[in-house]
């Protein structure tokens, strides 16, 4: 039972960084968009994008931390002890996340757009950060059983913690570009279709520099991680994860934004899945096993029935929405999120308001 919990965990965990991930990379893409006038059609297909979605996402992460407190204390209890300062700075940044996300479209001014804007691309970055250091300080084995038994600093602040942290804001931005390709095309702007490819390329090389360069860091620093996932099933995972990643910059490049989305996904997940496995059998390495951690046995057995129905629930609810916004039944109109604060000329009124002066909408081949 405590394997079948921990499998759960390991599956809420790659929903989240998927799904989740891919909000808090278009938060990024948001922040580096350019000024208002230049960056106006970007954010307002990020904010069309995540309207109907962004607050379920984190449904995953209630799932997560309930599923691992319950089935696994002594391993929840000494790395929120430990890691409560990344973890405290993630809490705070997805509340205001979410509440600047929520407020800037009704902004009375430009400038209080620009202020919740700020906030909210800004904690889109401090929030993956800060969930990967945090993880980053397990995996190198930096998070000790007990009560606040690790440094609350140098912990997550570690060549390991520091190196996931990066990467999960990288591989966030990765899979946004991917699905805004997709959401660009559904929105029928070849515009924004082009500008998100040449981010998905770019985030692409960006991720994939940070594994690599990571390959050593995690020599140096946590040599028994390095070792599992270069070898046997973390390794076969690993090169299913560069194999997806090659597919979808390869389905981009064809055009097939919407089924770059499932290979951008699929290479996350199977990320995810190899540091699982190369981790196992440990929830804290070094420190202490699943079977050492695990709750009693009736514990056990009602978590798990818990977090089955929670999953049985959770999926088809989350697959009709998914379904409802890919269909395009849930969209809004699409408008550049600066398109109030300025006047239209009747001919940009017309056509759904034109790219603004400075953004390049030339089809990518003829640049």
């Amino acid at each position: 039972m405590a394997d079948v919990c921990a499998a759960l965990l390991c599956l809420g965990l790659t929903a989240y960084v998927v799904m989740a991930g891919a909000d808090f990379g278009a938060g990024f893409w948001d922040l580096t968009a350019g000024g208002a006038r230049r960056g106006g059609p970007v954010r307002g297909l990020i904010q069309r994008s995540m309207s109907p979605v962004w607050e379920a996402n984190h449904v995953w992460l209630i799932f997560i931390f309930t599923l691992l407190w319950t089935a696994f204390p002594v391993a929840f209890a000494s790395a929120a002890s430990t890691l409560y300062v990344p973890l405290t700075v993630a809490a705070i940044g997805i509340i205001f996340r979410g509440t600047a996300f929520a407020l800037r479209g009704e902004a009375a001014t430009i400038g209080e757009a620009r202020v919740l804007g700020g906030l909210f691309a800004t904690s889109s970055v401090l929030v993956p950060f800060a969930f990967g250091s945090a993880v980053g300080a397990v995996a190198s084995g930096r998070v000790p059983v007990g009560n606040a038994a690790g440094d609350p600093i140098t912990s997550w602040l570690s060549p390991t913690g520091v190196l996931i942290g990066l990467l999960s804001v990288a591989t966030g931005a990765y899979l946004a570009a991917v699905f805004l390709c997709a959401d660009a095309e559904r929105a029928e702007r070849p515009e924004l279709i082009a500008a998100f490819r040449r981010r998905a390329y770019g985030s692409a090389v960006v991720a994939g520099g940070i594994a690599l360069v990571g390959l050593l860091v995690l020599r140096a620093d946590a040599r028994p991680l390095f070792d599992d996932l270069t070898a046997g099933w973390g390794l076969v995972l690993v090169l299913c994860s560069a194999a997806c990643g090659v597919a979808t910059l390869l389905l981009l490049r064809a055009g097939r934004v919407h089924a770059a989305r499932y290979s951008a996904a699929g290479a996350v997940a199977f990320l995810v899945a190899g540091w699982a496995v190369a981790q196992s059998p440990d929830l804290l390495p070094g420190a202490l096993t699943i079977d050492q951690g695990a709750a009693g046995r009736a514990t056990l057995e009602a978590a798990l029935i818990s977090a089955v129905l929670a999953v049985v629930i959770l999926g088809p609810s989350l697959w009709l929405l998914f379904r409802l916004v890919l269909s395009g039944t849930l969209d809004q109109e699409y408008a550049p999120l600066d398109q109030r604060f300025r006047p239209l000329d009747p001919a940009s009124a017309a056509s759904g308001d034109a790219p603004p002066p400075g953004f390049d909408d030339r089809p990518e081949d003829t640049r």
